[in-house]
């Protein structure tokens, strides 16, 4: 379990989002390796790497979940460390601030092991339930859409680079990314608080490096998704459905009454998995913009997929000022 091990334990709570009676959340419980997400020594960013990845999980370990009025949730964590909570509480608004988070704290549930940790076993975690007077939703993938990556570059091998080699100081949001998501936060009226939920097939190892990316580059909180390592390499089938599209679904599920933006990119499958979306939940989705790549038969791939589609307004965009003016024209985000 880790619990006489050199290092601490730590719970790592994604971001993740609910509703008013629906609380769930994902996690998991780890050795902490002490990452330093600012080191910009090239050795020091390998040896960061090595840790993310070859994580000393806490197995099989029961954990219990805390809310603000000290209603309390146990669940255990899986031979890899992750937890799931997934529980029918009602009045859950209550407990949210204006924008939506529900704040909670998860901590190790036997004393004994809290004692070998640091911080006092008290692990923050925070919940998304979106604010009533939200008009829509907003779905964007992560790479290439509002992270400069390079997963279009042969062999990917910029992606590489970028993901091993660069702290998340140090990459690059595409310009003007964040005062684009930004405005579709605050919507038509400037005080909407529309929900964001970032969806990506980066693995939960990149989770905080990720989320320190996302803040750094002033992006609105919002609900983080990625997927377990082992899913990456399991074997799919044809009638295998991406994560990133389960996650969609999931999402559309969870708020019937809600519409949603999708945004991504044209260099990898954004646009099939957003237009089959459509297909699904019809009337559901108000837009897709998809950012364009330096990608001579991506690009063209794209362009005939799209060419005679008329289900919902879809625009490749070659800057986040396109997409504003479209955004405004809809009447999606404020004018002024």
């Amino acid at each position: 379990m880790g619990i006489f091990g050199r290092d601490p334990l730590q719970i790592i709570v994604f971001q993740s989002y609910g509703t008013n009676s629906h609380f769930y959340t994902r996690g998991r419980a780890l050795q902490d390796e002490k990452i330093n997400l600012d080191q910009e020594n090239f050795f020091s960013l390998l040896i960061n790497t090595w840790k993310r990845f070859e994580s000393d999980e806490v197995k099989n370990t029961a954990i219990t979940i805390t809310l603000p009025n000290n209603f309390k949730i146990n669940t255990v964590t899986d031979s890899a460390g992750y937890f799931i909570v997934d529980k029918k509480i009602e009045n859950l608004s209550n407990l949210a601030n204006e924008e939506g988070w529900l704040h909670f704290e998860a901590s190790y549930s036997n004393e004994n092991v809290g004692r070998a940790i640091n911080n006092k076993n008290r692990f923050p975690g925070e919940l998304l339930i979106p604010a009533e007077n939200a008009a829509f939703g907003v779905i964007s993938d992560i790479d290439d859409t509002i992270l400069h990556t390079g997963v279009v570059s042969t062999f990917k091998w910029r992606l590489l680079v970028n993901t091993f080699f660069k702290s998340p100081s140090k990459r690059k949001a595409l310009e003007g990314a964040a005062n684009f998501y930004n405005l579709l936060h605050l919507g038509k009226t400037g005080k909407n608080a529309n929900p964001i939920f970032y969806v990506s097939h980066s693995p939960w190892n990149l989770y905080r490096y990720l989320e320190v990316f996302l803040k750094k580059n002033n992006f609105p909180k919002g609900a983080i998704l990625l997927r377990t390592f082992g899913n990456i390499f399991q074997k799919k089938t044809p009638k295998t459905k991406p994560q990133k599209q389960k996650e969609i679904v999931n999402i559309l599920k969870t708020y019937t009454n809600l519409s949603f933006i999708l945004i991504g990119d044209a260099g990898e499958y954004d646009a099939d998995i957003y237009i089959e979306i459509v297909k699904l939940y019809p009337n559901r989705i108000k837009a897709i913009y998809l950012r364009s790549v330096k990608h001579v038969k991506k690009m063209a791939r794209i362009k005939k997929l799209i060419k005679n589609y008329f289900d919902t307004p879809i625009l490749i965009v070659h800057s986040s000022e396109e997409a504003i003016e479209h955004a405004k024209k809809h009447g999606f985000i404020n004018t002024r």
